[in-house]
């Protein structure tokens, strides 16, 4: 199989369009136009009956300790935990391709509606749920797409990877509420008939350069 996106290179920044923030001069972030970005797939496997689009962030700080705290720095020693940002299951085998913009327009407090589509789709629960569950203006289910905002004081690029799985069956069976984690395990006992992946580059720290 093939990906690829009209938003963005394999392995180049993701343009802040696509972000959940942007870089502000004033307050470190401001919120941004989170859009989903275009994904296309081809040489889709023989016997495929849907599809799953999957984006994580592998390079989320462990501990919090430092994050987002004025004169501290989150090392780039320290280890890195997944952060899930979409999650798209039951996609059909006809379809191969993903408008930008299509499944997320804006920053939405207290997260989208889900987890069925208007297309029938399901959408599963993002990271942002738990990130937001202590403020009192934002906590919610946010389902769907939510795009990156990293540390701002983070001293590495995070790196968003974008992956499709093509799936011998319609839907795919989850156990428990539709997380990361559990979609994760879903897809290790499911089978799948092929996956491409495109990673993205994003930070919001000023003295992180990207190439």
């Amino acid at each position: 199989m093939q990906l690829i996106s009209e938003s963005f290179q394999d392995g180049q920044k993701i343009p802040g369009e696509f972000a959940f923030a942007v870089p502000d001069v004033a307050s470190h972030v401001a919120l941004s136009a989170n859009r989903n970005p275009h994904l296309a797939w081809s040489d889709v496997p023989e016997r495929t009956r849907s599809f799953v689009v999957v984006c994580h962030d592998p390079d989320v700080p462990s501990r919090g300790d430092d994050v987002n705290q004025e004169g501290r720095i989150v090392p780039a020693q320290l280890p890195r935990v997944d952060f899930y940002h979409w999650l798209l299951l039951d996609i059909p085998a006809t379809t191969t391709e993903i408008a930008a913009g299509s499944h997320s327009n804006g920053v939405t407090p207290r997260g989208k509606s889900g987890p069925t589509t208007l297309e029938g789709l399901r959408h599963g629960i993002n990271d942002y749920t738990g990130w937001f569950a202590a403020d009192e203006q934002m906590k919610g289910d946010y389902y769907g797409y939510d795009g990156p905002c990293p540390p701002w004081n983070d001293a590495i690029v995070h790196h968003y990877v974008f992956t499709v799985y093509a799936l011998a069956t319609p839907k795919l069976d989850v156990t428990g509420p539709l997380t990361g984690t559990n979609l994760r395990a879903a897809l290790d006992s499911a089978e799948v008939r092929g996956q491409a992946s495109i990673t993205g580059l994003y930070s919001l720290n000023p003295a992180v350069s990207i190439d």
